[in-house]
């Protein structure tokens, strides 16, 4: 497969060239394509070193697969080159998530459209070969309720998220780094850039912007893609989101009222028997 990966000095895009590569991902040629910033450096895809690229109109010709791991407003220039282009395009930024005609996908939960793409490959639109990655905490967040709502259904949702600073990108993680850092010598740091206030030795109980009912642009995330990808648009769903002072790792705290009575047995192995849930 030849394959292009855009945004791939930045956090997720260093971590999906590792994914390839663990994968053992069939790759025959491999294009990184960055900001003018980046152009000229190495990045690595295993033994693979790879020279970094700018963006430009023919950077997409020839390949199969365009994986998207920049912001929104890149995602938005590009990625319909991408796809005009002939790649299939899986793009994780916010730019297409809640498009109704673009697809937002975790294979274990509705791998199927998919696959009802790939059977209509030779007759598709450029459109139709783009595929939205969803927020990284709905992603954990939908395999655990598609078993749930497969088996029992689902009533109500509450769910809080503890997220690292890993979601805000490789500026957010050097601040925590540099802060602790500070602190742990006595000084005071440097106003904060990445975060609305010093994240070391800190929760902040805001990830996005405020919105007008008093809520966070990413637990609005949280609860539009939860209810797209389980095809549930009615579902009664509430988040909190806040932000930890650790490198990686995001966790979560789900409380589920489900519609039928269960045994926690049976929801234990069916969690057990479920992809991706360990």
């Amino acid at each position: 497969m030849r394959v292009g990966v855009v945004g791939a000095t930045g956090a997720v895009g260093r971590v999906l060239l590792e994914v390839l590569d663990q994968r053992s991902f069939p790759i025959t040629e491999l294009r990184a394509f960055a900001s003018s910033r980046s152009q000229g450096h190495l990045v690595h895809c295993g033994s693979r070193q790879v020279v970094v690229q700018e963006l430009r109109k023919d950077a997409f010709d020839g390949l199969d697969f365009v994986f998207f791991d920049a912001s929104d407003s890149v995602s938005k220039e590009w990625v319909p080159d991408a796809a005009k282009a002939g790649a299939w395009v899986v793009d994780n930024s916010g730019a297409f998530r809640m498009e109704s005609d673009v697809p937002l996908v975790v294979p274990e939960v509705n791998g199927h459209v998919l696959e009802a793409r790939l059977l209509r490959r030779s007759s598709l639109q450029a459109r139709e070969r783009i595929f939205a990655g969803p927020n990284c905490s709905t992603v954990q967040l939908s395999l655990p309720l598609q078993v749930l709502q497969a088996r029992w259904g689902l009533r109500r949702v509450v769910v809080s998220t503890y997220q690292s600073v890993s979601g805000a990108g490789t500026k957010a993680m050097e601040e925590l780094r540099s802060q602790l850092e500070d602190r742990l010598k006595g000084k005071v740091p440097p106003a904060p850039e990445a975060f609305p206030h010093e994240i070391a030795f800190n929760t902040i109980p805001q990830i996005g912007k405020f919105r007008s009912d008093g809520s966070t642009s990413e637990e609005a995330k949280i609860i539009e893609e939860s209810r797209k990808i389980l095809g549930l648009p009615g579902l009664r769903i509430s988040t909190t989101a806040v932000r930890v002072p650790t490198l990686h790792g995001h966790s979560e705290s789900v409380n589920v009222e489900l519609e039928n009575t269960f045994e926690l047995s049976e929801v234990r192995a069916a969690m057990a028997a479920c992809p991706g849930i360990c």
